[in-house]
This record gives C-alpha cells, structure tokens and sequence, in this order.
C-alpha cells in the first residue's frame, strides 16, 4: 500500500470518512491521545482490510457462480483469512442489521397500519381530486367571468368616448 502522503485523489475516494475513524478511535479510547499519524495508519488499515475482505468475498462469490456478494460470503471470507475469531461479532451485527431492517419495512407500511381499507382509500382519494377539479373549474370560470367584465367595461368606455368625440364634432 502506497504511504499516506504519496495517496491519489482516486485512492482516497476509495477509503472510509475519518470523521467515522475518528468517531470509533474516541468511543473505543476515550482517554487516550491518538497522534494523526497514527489515524491515518488506522484509516489505511481499515480501508486496506476491507479491500482485502471484500476481495476474498468478491472471488467465493464468483467460485460459487453468484452474482452478488451475500452476507455468507463475507462470513466465509472471514473464515478463510484467518479471521475467523470475528465471525460470531459479525454475525451479530448482521441480526442487527436485519432486525433493523425489518422495523423499516414494518414501519414503512403506514397505509397497513391506518386500518382503512385500500378500496376505501382510493375512494377518499378520487373524492378529493374531484373536489380539486370543481375548486379549479370554479376558478377559472370566476376568472373568465371577471375578463368578460373587464372587456365590457372597456368596450363601454370606447363607447362613450366615441359619443363624446361625435358630440364636438
């Protein structure tokens, strides 16, 4: 891996945000100065590890004829490295993850949880866009109503002044 100073700009697209590095560093030692020397090897580390994992997983994936990298991959990957002694931390975060996941989904299903009938819904729905449509027709008529106005009242006006002009004459 190239030293820190000697890093591209595509490079560091390709590493984790140090504000998450920094974040973990603080929750994990909180008393404890970290040099930004010492940062930056641990954002390489992490950034390199992650290369290195999502690699292995990327060529189980491939071996086993997939075409996206699942969760059990990543788990295999682990094993094969020599890190297994993380599988169970990652296996617990990943029910972590999934229990999350499945309180989105759940909670995203706000229709389900009104307790009004689909059929209902829409009826209420038409109701309201066929409310909205009378609201637009009545006014656009009242704004035609005050055009037509308008246009009598300057037609009146042309009126009077060609009686007056005829008036001098």
């Amino acid at each position: 891996m190239a030293s820190a100073g000697s890093l591209s700009t595509d490079d560091d697209e390709l590493t984790l945000p140090r504000a998450s590095i920094n974040k973990m560093i603080k929750e994990i030692i909180p008393n404890i100065r970290v040099a930004n020397e010492s940062r930056e090897l641990i954002l390489n580390c992490c950034t390199e590890f992650i290369h290195l994992l999502s690699s292995e997983a990327n060529d189980i994936c491939n071996n086993q004829q997939k075409k996206t990298i699942n969760a059990e991959h990543v788990l295999q990957a682990l094993d094969k490295l020599g890190f297994g002694d993380y599988r169970a931390d990652a296996e617990a975060v990943l029910r972590d993850c999934k229990a999350v996941a499945a309180r989105r989904r759940r909670q995203s299903t706000r229709l389900e949880n009104l307790g009004i009938p689909e059929e209902e819904l829409l009826r209420q729905q038409q109701e309201l866009f066929a409310k909205a449509r009378e609201e637009q027709a009545a006014a656009e008529q009242q704004q035609w109503q005050q055009l037509q106005a308008a246009a009598q009242m300057v037609s009146m006006q042309q009126s009077s002044q060609d009686l007056d002009q005829e008036d001098y004459s």
